[in-house]
């Protein structure tokens, strides 16, 4: 055997369904490209924005049974197994189990995800993440920078939108049309006791 094969040996990739097997762990693995990825173990930043993202579009959304925002949810569709930080459903897509609870596995895309880049993450990397979502049918995609302060929206079907301005809206997708955040808003999240 040569070194390439020896190399190539030592690369050995799994299946989707061999990855499913393996025990979660924190933080979380996704499984992309038949290769096992670590996320990056969230920090405070990182942790703030996300409770907030979900609790605001839940504020909204959930009560009128628009949809329903989710922290940390694995996704697998499309032959990948993803770890948005906040994936969001309408509500006609919550998977739900025998007993007309929510599913504990979902084997579907989100209808929007949000990825908040942590210190040291490859934006590229998470950026495959939103276009393999919106590949798959997702409506919306974000994208926070928390140490820039800035966000990258990207519209399904659409050139995504870098928003830099503390007074610029963000675009949000049609189902959320109740929802209207500035960027300033989300990056002063970051302050304790605004809300």
């Amino acid at each position: 055997m040569g070194d390439r094969d020896m190399v190539q040996a030592a690369q050995k990739t799994i299946t989707l369904d061999e990855f499913l097997q393996l025990p979660e762990t924190k933080p979380a693995s996704e499984y992309i490209n038949g290769a096992i990825l670590e996320k990056p173990m969230p920090k405070g930043k990182h942790s703030k924005l996300q409770a907030r993202l979900v609790t605001v579009a839940n504020d909204i959304a959930e009560k009128p049974q628009i949809a329903i925002a989710l922290p940390e949810l694995r996704c697998t569709f499309g032959g990948r197994s993803i770890v948005p930080d906040v994936a969001i459903f309408v509500w006609n897509r919550i998977p739900l189990d025998a007993d007309g609870e929510i599913a504990d596995t979902f084997n579907a895309y989100p209808d929007w995800t949000i990825e908040i880049l942590s210190p040291g993450q490859s934006q590229t990397k998470v950026i495959n993440n939103i276009l393999h979502c919106l590949n798959a049918g997702c409506q919306m995609g974000w994208l926070l920078d928390p140490d820039e302060k800035n966000i990258l929206a990207y519209p399904a079907g659409l050139q995504p939108i870098a928003l830099q301005e503390p007074t610029d809206i963000l675009p949000v997708p049609e189902f959320m049309g109740e929802m209207q955040l500035t960027l300033g808003e989300v990056f002063g999240w970051l302050k304790p006791g605004n809300i």
